[in-house]
């Protein structure tokens, strides 16, 4: 796996799909679970996925179903989300997700995958907050939560790399 900024990713996966439709998937990485989003071939939208259970023993289990995902979603990239703090500075959060990034490089069966990092600030919250009055079971309640979170991280990347791209060919227009 192979990180990179956020802008040069969606620069990347806009120049491969020039030849194919990439998608891109975002990730929620919790202590328990791993909430999956998954963009539109355009990248404009992301959509829920599903929720993998995460041990510190099934990495190599977690590793190869991101491999299957990648082959059958035609994924170019990840956008995974890291709680930073107010000063964008790592929290403690931010370290489990990366020893996360770090355990999935590990395994050396997502070599060629590229990757990024967005701010996840409050996506659990505000999904939590827009489900509470629908009562769920608390299981039900946290899937749902961990899927959702990761459509607010992909979709808050996808709105920003599409919104400035959509400035930068605004100034290409008007020079």
């Amino acid at each position: 796996m192979k990180y990179m900024k956020p802008a040069n990713l969606f620069q990347e996966l806009i120049k491969a799909n020039s030849l194919k439709k990439s998608r891109l998937l975002g990730l929620d990485v919790g202590d328990k679970y791993v909430g999956l989003a998954v963009s539109d071939v355009n990248n404009k939208i992301a959509s829920p996925l599903s929720v993998l259970l995460r041990k510190k023993n099934n990495i190599d289990l977690m590793a190869s179903d991101f491999e299957l995902l990648i082959s059958q979603l035609s994924l170019a990239g990840f956008v995974v989300g890291n709680p930073f703090d107010r000063q964008q500075r790592s929290s403690a959060d931010a370290v489990q997700v990366k020893l996360f990034i770090d355990d999935l490089c590990k395994t050396g069966k997502l070599e060629g995958v590229r990757y990024t990092f967005w701010d996840e600030c409050f996506t659990s919250k505000n999904v939590e907050f827009l489900l509470k009055p629908l009562n769920l079971h608390p299981v039900q309640s946290k899937t749902i939560i961990d899927k959702f979170a990761a459509v607010g991280i992909l979709q808050g990347y996808l709105d920003f790399v599409n919104r400035s791209q959509s400035l930068k060919s605004t100034e290409y227009l008007s020079d």
